[in-house]
């Protein structure tokens, strides 16, 4: 399902203004006296930290409003840059921690945003590996009650981040962030679709997802050659609880997509008459693939004694 709507006015001249008022800091000037600051600083955005940086005032606005954030809310921005988003989501009334691992690109946002108690900018990587969050990251979220991911996530990080922070004791109540369009629509997709495997089955397990606005490539710095999606996560009451046994039988069997329940899940078993057997109590022709099983399937089959009780097996859940 698609929201998208045109944001209007020239995209250099937002000044930090939203609902409450002013937050006191100056205007925003325009995109090119940026530029040109990270240029005579030797600046060069890198591929591998997947630096995209979002320059248009008014699109940033507008995520701002799609995070649906308010006073108070607890807000992680990953990959803030210089600030543009971090500062509409500030006017808002948010207390909000931004992370980038480029000390250049930090010291631009120091710039532009106001000092203010109810923000503040750590210099480091988020992860401290693809499964992990850094732990001085980890240190400063919220250990109970609601709290919120709003982010341009950097391209070569955003999916370890959406699921390591979905696995986390007390996980964002919502994820508003941009994307590619290829990886939104991957995690948007439903059982039955070539799309559907490990990324979206991990984050539906724990959230609704909803497509919002398409981003124009022209409206980054530098230009990526992908097209970008705000996607909106929002926690599901009903989530399901993600285990070491979930994901074991998710990476097994996506491993080999095309081939069968029944071949897969001898080889994982090392017992084809077990495997048969956990496919017939569940209802499920052996000749059945992975990507169609539904949610709420392979939630059964993950539960299962055969599975829990594999050879190999911990036997222990890991809860998120």
């Amino acid at each position: 399902m698609s929201s998208e709507e045109p944001v209007a006015g020239p995209p250099d001249s937002i000044g930090p203004t939203g609902p409450t008022g002013p937050t006191g800091a100056r205007p925003r000037p325009p995109w090119a006296e940026f530029q040109q600051a990270l240029t005579d600083a030797g600046y060069r955005p890198s591929r591998r930290w997947g630096q995209n940086l979002l320059r248009d005032g008014n699109m940033a606005r507008a995520i701002a409003r799609d995070a649906q954030v308010g006073a108070e809310d607890f807000v992680l921005e990953v990959g803030p840059g210089c600030g543009f988003l971090t500062l509409h989501l500030l006017d808002f009334g948010v207390r909000l921690l931004g992370v980038d691992i480029d000390p250049r690109l930090l010291a631009v946002a120091r710039e532009l945003l106001p000092a203010s108690a109810h923000l503040e900018l750590l210099q480091c990587d988020v992860l401290a590996g693809k499964h992990q969050l850094a732990p001085e990251v980890l240190e400063r979220l919220p250990a109970a009650g609601p709290w919120h991911l709003v982010s341009n996530l950097p391209y070569s990080i955003g999916t370890s981040v959406m699921i390591v922070l979905a696995r986390l004791a007390n996980p964002p109540t919502s994820m508003t962030v941009l994307i590619q369009r290829e990886l939104a629509e991957r995690i948007a997709s439903p059982p039955g679709t070539k799309s559907w495997g490990p990324a979206s089955i991990r984050l539906q397990a724990g959230y609704e997802v909803e497509l919002l606005r398409g981003v124009p490539r022209d409206l980054f710095w530098p230009r990526p050659k992908v097209e970008s999606q705000v996607v909106r996560l929002c926690a599901r009451a009903d989530g399901l609880r993600a285990t070491a046994d979930l994901d074991a039988l998710v990476d097994g069997l996506f491993r080999g997509r095309r081939k069968t329940l029944g071949r897969l899940l001898a080889d994982l078993l090392g017992d084809r008459a077990a495997a048969l057997g956990l496919l017939e109590s569940h209802g499920l022709p052996p000749a059945t693939r992975p990507e169609e099983l539904s949610l709420e399937r392979i939630a059964a089959l993950a539960s299962d004694p055969s599975w829990t009780g594999r050879p190999g097996s911990s036997g222990r859940s890991r809860a998120r």
